[in-house]
């Protein structure tokens, strides 16, 4: 079973349904201990970096789920919840993160255009992982967000371009992080969803 982590700042119910609409066995779960009993965790996340990673540390969750991920349980961050797999946020000052993931979240540089980045980009596969298996160069994905991850392109999968090169999917192992909404991104992310559901029942 997929567990979703509630901890205050996560679009919580969009995920759920989309893995509900795919038939993928999943629950909402606000306490740590039962990430034990999971077969794969999805970390969502709106909001800012700082304010998200003291509720996260708040309810118990930042040691519980760096342990399930060293026991090489799947882990996918959405969105901030992917921002937050990394080293160092620097949204409203320092931030730690998880640090699943070399590297860390910096203001987008729009150079001119909209920021927050919001609507519909075309991917580029870069690498191919376990999550990306189906996605083609020129899929588009739908982006809410203002921050972007910076990391070395080893541990990128997918990249978009918004006046500069944006990582849309990563991955390090058994973790991954899609900075778009795969459960707002229509077939393309339903099938990153699949995937991901696939590495749980391995």
């Amino acid at each position: 079973m997929i567990q979703i982590v509630d901890y205050g700042a996560g679009n919580l119910f969009s995920v759920q349904n989309a893995l509900n609409y795919l038939q993928i066995e999943n629950k909402v779960t606000a306490d740590p201990v039962e990430l034990d009993k999971a077969d794969g965790i999805i970390l969502p996340g709106v909001g800012a970096f700082r304010d998200a990673m003291q509720m996260l540390n708040r309810s118990g969750f930042t040691e519980a789920i760096k342990e399930q991920a060293a026991q090489g349980k799947p882990l996918l961050g959405i969105c901030l919840g992917m921002q937050m797999l990394f080293e160092m946020g620097y949204e409203f000052g320092e931030t730690e993160g998880l640090g699943l993931i070399p590297g860390c979240v910096q203001l987008i540089d729009g150079g001119g255009l909209k920021i927050p980045h919001m609507g519909w980009n075309d991917l580029t596969v870069l690498h191919d992982c376990a999550l990306s298996a189906d996605v083609q160069n020129g899929d588009y994905v739908y982006f809410v967000h203002s921050y972007r991850a910076e990391t070395d392109e080893r541990y990128i999968s997918c990249y978009t371009v918004y006046n500069e090169k944006i990582p849309g999917l990563v991955f390090c192992g058994n973790v991954y992080g899609a900075q778009f909404h795969p459960e707002k991104s229509g077939q393309v992310g339903m099938g990153i969803l699949k995937n991901f559901a696939k590495l749980v029942t391995a």
